[in-house]
């Protein structure tokens, strides 16, 4: 009988262990243990970090970095298989869609500000992008202050068009500034010689430049409207655990070979469909981030060193 009390006591005890772990888990990894999956929230077209390939499956940089989160994840739950949902996400409807619980982590272009931090949290910078310009090489316009008395476009409704009417007021330019509805309208009027310059997230001129007619008549200005502005994958706000394990990926991928490797193989390579190259070698700012990966919001602490 004492035998059996013995075995009835550590069968509790064990009961009383299980419970007491599956309790631990909260949050986001209790939500995907239990339901065996977890959502990424992606974009249709912000080319290289998340975007549709001919056959619309999302693809880019932060597709790849969000599948070796994954990986952790279902490492760290144990789990044998972890179903992936997908589900697309604009820049309207992704703070939103994190918030309520639709989405589990962010695949896109997010800037990580501390306005965004008081309703989400971000991961590990994957990206620091700046407000610059882009002209046609035979304009030989090489700065900001040559821009003076010039047409500059930018897109209406953005960051950018914003420093650029500061930095004319600042500078006292005189520049026509012209607000375009959408990025290709804006890039469109350097094409036809309505604008001189077209001012935006620099990584983005990129890829206007790359799927041009002809990439070799444009140049990226090296001045910049802004300081480095950080990239990072978004998840929830107040979500410690998920965050740790979310953090322990990127930052193990970051400070790995296989983090220069991935981010070549989407910036100074050919990429799907179109076989575009956006030629944009790592700058020494996001080189010195991989090796001490961070999640700060603060574009001054993004210096080289």
């Amino acid at each position: 009988m004492k035998h059996l009390r013995m075995i009835g006591l550590a069968f509790a005890a064990a009961v009383c262990a299980a419970q007491a772990n599956a309790q631990e888990l909260t949050g986001t990894l209790k939500n995907i243990k239990e339901t065996g999956a977890i959502t990424l929230g992606h974009r249709d077209s912000s080319i290289p970090f998340s975007y549709l390939d001919d056959n619309q499956k999302p693809i880019g940089f932060a597709m790849d970095i969000c599948y070796k989160i994954v990986d952790a994840v279902k490492k760290e739950l144990k789990l044998d298989k972890l179903e992936v949902k997908l589900n697309p996400v604009t820049s309207a409807t992704r703070i939103p869609l994190m918030a309520n619980g639709t989405v589990d982590l962010e695949c896109g272009s997010t800037t990580n500000n501390a306005e965004r931090q008081k309703q989400v949290w971000f991961t590990n910078t994957h990206f620091l992008t700046a407000s610059r310009f882009v002209s046609k090489k035979s304009s030989k316009i090489n700065s900001i202050d040559d821009l003076k008395g010039k047409s500059v476009v930018s897109t209406s409704g953005t960051t950018n068009i914003k420093q650029l009417t500061e930095a004319n007021a600042a500078r006292n330019l005189g520049i026509n500034i012209i607000a375009a509805k959408d990025h290709a309208e804006a890039f469109l009027m350097v094409e036809t010689d309505r604008a001189a310059a077209f001012v935006m997230d620099d990584i983005l001129l990129a890829s206007l430049v790359a799927g041009s007619k002809e990439p070799g008549a444009y140049v990226i200005s090296r001045d910049a409207f802004s300081k480095p502005e950080p990239y990072g994958i978004m998840l929830r706000k107040d979500d410690v655990a998920f965050k740790k394990v979310v953090d322990g990926a990127t930052a193990t991928l970051y400070k790995s070979p296989e983090g220069q490797k991935l981010y070549d193989k989407w910036f100074t390579q050919k990429i799907p469909p179109k076989g575009l190259n956006l030629n944009t070698p790592i700058s020494a700012e996001l080189k010195h981030e991989f090796a001490k990966p961070s999640d700060s919001p603060d574009p001054d602490s993004y210096k080289a060193m």
